[in-house]
């Protein structure tokens, strides 16, 4: 059982491994991206986020304000939450 506890490597669930998915096409993709929302919305009292997209309340309230790059930079930022989460 110990073996079990010391190997054990953090997993991302399926909405998690799908926002993963979709950050990569979208920041592919030369126009407008396409908001992150999957329609799992409920913020995270401990990590302030979203627990479905992994925005910020701002992020989510000021995303129709953003341009192109900006919506580009909150998805880099969405990438990079979602790999520390894999972090042990």
């Amino acid at each position: 059982m110990l073996n079990r506890l010391i190997s054990y490597k953090p997993r991302l669930s399926a909405a998690e491994l799908r926002l993963q998915q979709m950050s990569v096409r979208e920041l592919d993709k030369e126009d407008t991206p396409l908001s992150p929302c999957i329609s799992v919305c409920s913020m995270s009292d401990q990590s302030r986020l979203c627990e479905g997209c992994f925005r910020s309340l701002d992020e989510i309230t000021g995303w129709g304000h953003l341009a192109p790059q900006g919506k580009r930079e909150v998805w880099r930022l969405i990438q990079m939450r979602l790999q520390a989460k894999l972090q042990p």
